[in-house]
Parts: C-alpha cells; sequence; structure tokens
C-alpha cells in the first residue's frame, strides 16, 4: 500500500471510532452481547422451557401417583388407567408443539417484507424449538 492509501484508511478508522460505531467484528459481537445477552442470541432463547406449565405437571404426576398407588388393589384398573394418562399427556404434548410452530411460522410468514434480521432470529428460535423436541 502506499503512503496515500494509508493515510485514508487511517482517517476512516479514527472517524468510526470515534464515532462510537464497532469498527471490527469483534467490536460488533461484543456489542451483540452487551445488548443481547452473552450468547450474541435474544435474551432467553435457548434457556429450557418447561414442556407443561407447572400447575399441569403437577397434575399429570399426581395422577400418576393415584394410578400407581391403585395398583395393589386392582392392577388391570391402574395399567389401563396409565395408558389413558400417558396418552392423555401425548396429545396434550402434540398440541402444545403445534401450537408452538404455528406462532414460529407466523413470525417469518408474513410474505416477502420480512427482515433479514427477522428471519436470522426465526431461524434461531426454530433451532431452540428443534433442540426441544429432540429433548423429549
Amino acid at each position: 500500500m502506499n503512503g496515500k492509501t494509508d493515510q485514508s484508511a487511517m482517517e476512516i478508522a479514527d472517524r468510526e471510532r470515534r464515532s462510537g460505531r464497532p469498527t471490527s467484528t469483534k467490536e460488533v459481537a461484543r456489542d451483540l452481547e452487551k445488548r443481547e445477552g452473552t450468547t450474541g442470541k435474544p435474551a432467553g432463547i435457548d434457556k429450557p422451557t418447561p414442556l407443561f406449565p407447572e400447575n399441569e405437571s403437577t397434575n399429570f404426576r399426581n395422577r400418576w401417583t393415584e394410578i400407581q398407588a391403585a395398583f395393589v388393589d386392582e392392577p388391570r384398573r391402574a395399567v389401563e388407567q396409565a395408558d389413558t394418562l400417558v396418552a392423555e399427556v401425548i396429545k396434550r404434548l402434540a398440541s402444545s408443539f403445534a401450537d408452538e410452530r404455528s406462532k414460529l411460522e407466523g413470525q417469518w410468514g408474513r410474505g416477502d417484507n420480512v427482515s433479514t434480521e427477522d428471519l436470522r432470529v426465526a431461524l434461531q428460535r426454530y433451532r431452540a424449538f428443534f433442540d426441544r423436541l429432540l429433548s423429549v
């Protein structure tokens, strides 16, 4: 590089530094971490989310405990109730995931006027949802 090009690059870098804008990828990443948390992702995106609200989980667990306790007196009936409860939990889980998927689709399915940033965030949310599906 010649002296004039070096000087121009230094002037641009100096102007950007004074403007408070990040001048490198590292600085952009650091700014993202400050704004969004330590991962550079929107806050809360990778936090594990319970599959059911606490009161619903408690209800399912209490019903299971009752079924298990009833096994001694009526084993066949207890197994039938266990089957019914498991089917209910699976149905509720499928409904919950279908609702969540619908919400995700609504975030990016608004047509062609969706920004790349909106699509990036949607993909991150799909990744978190996908990871959650595989952890079941």
